[in-house]
């Protein structure tokens, strides 16, 4: 919105000039979600405590601990997370990109699914919520409409065609079946945030590491010159996408400041699926597809470890894993919370460095 508004002014004053700068937009983006999110916290966790008497409902089976320690903190922390994101986006991106559009509704889209999955479980006071038939109807239904509108927004010659990470001009044309990868890009991502939100804090930063990748990489792709330097595709106005992600760690730093063990709020569902679907879409339309299961391999390896569990178990009988997802597993070994949780963020920080590095090998 300030852009469309003072960007055609600044030829008469110099200082709007910095509006036309990405990256002068995209921390301001950053510093406004993080604002935001800080000042509506309270606020927003006072409200659902009113309506959630004895907050997220715990797995029985779940570590004996959670019982104890996590009884009566409140769900549906994501609803933090979605006002401040969308509020900054809206305010510092340009509000003619189609892409930034596109993951908004994807993004916002998936926040609702969510919210009405923990809805359901405060108010019926159980752990199952949406079935997960209906889950998967919802999710695979809206990615498969922002995959197309997407596709129909990227140029011809890249818009059908998936990315091969070091390999300069490797594309794989998948022609109209294009749209139902990015959909399973989407969903995947998705739903392996969601399977990672098991502790306080441990989703919440690998997301917002994985976000500032996707800070550099659409910045990178959006600028033809840079693009070209790097040997990358370039995607016209993708540049507009790292103002996006850039008030997603905002709005994520934000909200960790509440989600700080002992968290205060959890974030649910509702800020899971959302912040998995962003990841996913904004992939899909830089045409880092690959590339995003490398930064966000931590989730990759929380949706493996349920994947082999569920398969194992139901082949043999017998576990794999003490539980899963893998966080659960070193909580049974006896692992502190906070120990998992650093850890796990190391292994994020790592990934996200193997996968910073593929855009320079070529």
């Amino acid at each position: 919105m300030i852009f469309n508004i003072f960007a055609p002014l600044s030829d008469s004053f110099a200082l709007f000039n910095l509006i036309r700068y990405t990256t002068f937009r995209a921390g301001a983006a950053c510093l406004t979600a993080l604002v935001l999110s800080l000042a509506l916290g309270p606020s927003v966790i006072r409200f659902l405590r009113t309506f959630q008497r004895g907050g997220q409902p715990i797995r029985e089976d779940g570590p004996a601990r959670h019982l104890v320690e996590k009884k009566g903190t409140p769900t549906m922390g994501g609803v933090l997370i979605l006002m401040a994101l969308v509020a900054s986006t809206l305010l510092w991106v340009d509000l003619r990109s189609g892409l930034v559009w596109a993951v908004l509704v994807l993004t916002v889209g998936y926040g609702l699914l969510g919210f009405a999955d923990d809805w359901l479980k405060v108010t019926k006071r159980n752990t199952k919520g949406v079935s997960g038939r209906m889950k998967l109807a919802v999710q695979s239904g809206l990615g498969l409409a922002v995959s197309i509108w997407i596709v129909w927004l990227l140029p011809r010659g890249l818009d059908t065609r998936l990315a091969i990470p070091v390999f300069k001009e490797a594309l794989l044309n998948f022609g109209y079946l294009f749209p139902i990868i990015g959909m399973f890009v989407m969903m995947g991502a998705s739903n392996a945030v969601n399977l990672t939100d098991g502790l306080d804090g441990l989703a919440i930063v690998p997301a917002m590491i994985a976000a500032g990748v996707f800070v550099l990489i659409s910045y990178l792709v959006g600028n033809s010159i840079f693009a070209g330097y790097l040997q990358l595709q370039h995607v016209p106005g993708a540049n507009e996408l790292a103002v996006f992600c850039a008030a997603l760690i905002g709005a994520g730093l934000g909200f960790l400041w509440f989600n700080a063990p002992p968290a205060a709020v959890f974030m649910g569902d509702t800020g899971s699926l959302a912040l998995g679907g962003a990841l996913g879409a904004v992939a899909v339309a830089t045409k880092h597809e690959l590339v995003l299961a490398i930064v966000g391999g931590l989730f990759v390896v929380e949706t493996v470890s349920v994947i082999i569990q569920v398969f194992w178990y139901k082949r043999t009988g017998r576990r794999v894993f003490l539980m899963a997802p893998l966080h659960h597993h070193f909580e049974k070994k006896g692992w502190a919370e906070a120990t998992i949780v650093i850890r796990f963020w190391i292994i994020a920080m790592v990934l996200a460095l193997v996968g910073l590095s593929t855009l320079k090998i070529r």
